[in-house]
């Protein structure tokens, strides 16, 4: 079912809609974040993935829900991005130490 996921796509209207913001505010944070990076068809047209979703989702909550500015939200999600980097570099590292350990 997850693999489903992988190829749902979203054109900008019904990525709008489901995000609950109108297409230029869409375009807007397409400039503004750069983990939002839409995949264009041949004749230009934006396909969102399920993970843009995710950061539209998570973008939307920063600006409307916390309130933090552009710069805010940029900020806390490069921070959210390292942090969740880390934690997958220590898992490896505690799997590889019990490897070790055994």
């Amino acid at each position: 079912m997850d693999d489903l996921l992988d190829f749902k796509r979203y054109k900008i209207g019904q990525a709008a809609r489901e995000i609950g913001v109108k297409t230029h505010t869409l375009r807007f944070w397409e400039d503004e974040f750069e983990e939002i990076d839409p995949i264009r068809t041949d004749a230009g047209q934006r396909l969102y993935t399920e993970e843009n979703m995710e950061v539209l989702r998570e973008i939307k909550r920063l600006l409307y829900d916390e309130g933090l500015t552009i710069d805010g939200a940029k900020r806390k999600l490069r921070t959210s991005e390292q942090g969740g980097l880390l934690l997958e570099v220590r898992d490896e590292l505690l799997a590889i130490k019990r490897l070790l350990s055994k």
